[in-house]
């Protein structure tokens, strides 16, 4: 018999693959005898218990039957697999309409924003400011969690502690009074997006997101089966006067610092959106990403904290302050839908780990967190100004930066560039070892020129140095070319 293993995982386990696939391709018949274990472990190079192992495995499956004193047997009415090579699936129509949705509108091998392999600097965004003293202090946090952190469910809505200091942060730095009761805790913004979704939404109702986008938010909206309008953002932010008619029924917004472009909405142009949202009963999703960060004054207060009407749906991430791969945000509920959300948010996955919510409450209560932001503050703000200077020196009038004081990235526009020029500076760019980020894929209507997204939390001083270096090298030989 030949078998071939496949190198991945136990021994006895990778066996068992390959003997159930000669018996799915029909190489071996029903009924038919398996070798004896020692002498199919001596062909193998293996040992006999891994051998046994697997036998022991395929009995339990039901793919071969013991015989005291004769052997073990094939069992199954077996059919080669319509000619697919083993372990090749077939692609089915999608079975479902929220799997139609899903193929239609998600690429997965096409999200934006992901790095390129082997790159020696890269203006990714979304990358974590990489703190030593943070990792440190987490792993002692997550430790002590772990050691009494009960071992039940968590609670769904997330536990009282974290949502006690959730509150306590808000109302200090974003100026939003909120009760425990009211706070949601969610993996993400992309759940809290989703549970909104659930409860907000029918199939077929309109939903507004600005233009440009953070995609996801885009895309989960139209899997759930939402109308999706995009509406300009000018520099006051969302363009009011462009919301269709009829009015929507949510309206996604990033009025503190406006995903991509950075621009922070007026405080005039937020008093216009409660007030559209009051008359038309409207819901309005505040993103806050990255609210915490600004370079020239005091974060400016949400949008929530001037809602009077309860209109407005806050939601905050600990993905960008701290890592993304902690996986832990919040959402600030209307009151009269607690019990909906809350419905919703068990639906999704009962709760979100107790452990992680457990180390991040008393990382909050013991100031850990606080100064983790003043010291990441200090550390952007170095960062950030490392950029700007050397674009302005490196390429002066050659570029526009849309520089908004805030948050992880700036956009760049570079004059005289068209969007086939930007593909070419792009691609020259990965040759030379250094990823750049196109702004277009933040667009529904994409302008045909080419903005840069430069995340610089990712890189020291020194390496933003380095990497704009190489930036104005790519420009120079893209334009004799």
């Amino acid at each position: 018999m030949h078998l071939q293993l496949d190198g991945k995982g136990p021994l006895h386990a990778q066996l068992t693959r390959a003997l159930k696939g000669v018996m799915l391709t029909g190489s071996i018949t029903r009924g038919a005898r398996l070798p004896a274990t020692r002498l199919l472990a001596r062909e193998l190079g293996v040992s006999r218990n891994t051998v046994l192992a697997a036998y022991e495995q395929l009995r339990a499956e039901g793919f071969v039957a013991a015989r005291v004193g004769s052997g073990s047997f094939i069992t199954p009415p077996l059919q080669p697999a319509s000619g697919l090579a083993p372990g090749a699936p077939a692609v089915l129509p999608p079975q479902s309409e929220y799997a139609r949705r899903a193929r239609k509108y998600h690429d997965h091998a096409a999200m934006p924003g992901r790095a390129t392999p082997g790159m020696r600097y890269a203006f990714q965004y979304g990358v974590p400011y990489t703190n030593p003293a943070l990792t440190s202090a987490w792993a002692r946090e997550l430790a002590h969690a772990a050691a009494y952190t009960q071992p039940h469910y968590p609670q769904t809505q997330g536990l009282p502690a974290l949502r006690e200091a959730v509150c306590d942060y808000l109302a200090r730095r974003r100026g939003v009074q909120t009760t425990p009761d009211d706070v949601l805790i969610v993996t993400g913004t992309q759940q809290a997006m989703a549970v909104t979704a659930r409860v907000l939404l029918n199939v077929g109702d309109t939903a507004v997101v600005e233009e440009p986008h953070y995609t996801a938010m885009r895309e989960v909206l139209q899997i759930h089966g939402a109308r999706v309008h995009a509406v300009d953002v000018d520099a006051q932010g969302l363009v009011l006067d462009d919301l269709p008619e009829p009015p929507p029924r949510l309206l996604y917004v990033t009025p503190s610092h406006q995903f991509p472009t950075g621009v922070v909405m007026s405080l005039s142009r937020r008093l216009q959106l409660l007030d559209y949202a009051q008359r038309h009963g409207c819901w309005v999703f505040e993103d806050d990403y990255d609210g915490e960060f600004r370079y020239d004054a005091q974060p400016l207060a949400a949008l929530r904290s001037l809602d009077r009407s309860g209109r407005v749906i806050y939601v905050g991430t600990f993905s960008k302050v701290l890592f993304p791969s902690l996986r832990l945000g919040y959402l600030v509920m209307p009151a009269g839908l607690r019990e909906d959300y809350v419905t919703a948010k068990w639906q999704e996955d009962f709760g979100t780990s107790a452990i992680e919510q457990s180390a991040l409450a008393h990382f909050m209560e013991s100031g850990g967190f606080e100064r983790h932001l003043r010291r990441a503050g200090r550390a952007l703000n170095e960062r950030r100004s490392a950029l700007l200077k050397g674009l302005r020196d490196a390429l002066g009038e050659r570029i526009a930066i849309a520089d908004s004081r805030a948050g992880m990235h700036l956009v760049t526009w570079l004059r005289d560039y068209d969007s086939a020029q930007g593909e070419r500076l792009i691609a020259r760019g990965r040759e030379l070892g250094l990823d750049l980020f196109s702004i277009a894929p933040y667009y529904q209507r994409p302008p045909d020129r080419l903005g840069l997204l430069m995340g610089y939390a990712g890189m020291s001083v020194g390496e933003i140095e380095q990497a704009v270096g190489l930036l104005a090298r790519c420009i120079e030989e893209t334009r004799e070319r």
